[in-house]
């Protein structure tokens, strides 16, 4: 309860039921999964793969769906590692296709998709 009392001191919180609906409604979210939605959705897709990767195939993959590819970020996080971000939006078909694609590419070693909303 210390660092709930110091959280909500520290973020300008009202009350501790205020942090309780905050962090319900952070949960509910996270916890939507790309294969148990329908409807169009925004989503995002974190991928990690070696820099010495040949990216061909994740740049045919971000063209064949790039109607669903509203940005991406490209960093190198971390000794020959490439992180990418693609936000999505699309229906979730078309996503979890877009998905099962970058999934069958073995040069990414993390892929991690997150469902931030359905439209």
């Amino acid at each position: 309860m210390e660092q709930v009392d110091s959280t909500i001191a520290e973020r300008g919180f009202a009350s501790r039921s205020e942090i309780t609906r905050q962090a319900l409604r952070l949960f509910l979210k996270e916890d939507i999964q790309i294969e148990n939605v329908e409807g169009e959705i925004v989503a995002t897709a974190t991928i990690i793969y070696k820099e010495k990767a040949d990216r061909q195939r994740l740049l045919d993959a971000q063209h064949i769906y790039s109607g669903l590819v509203s940005t991406f970020l490209h960093a190198h996080i971390h000794e020959g590692y490439c992180l990418e971000v693609i936000i999505l939006k699309g229906q979730a078909k078309t996503i979890r296709k877009f998905t099962d694609t970058l999934r069958a590419n073995e040069q990414i070693t993390q892929i991690h998709i997150t469902v931030l909303a359905q439209l």
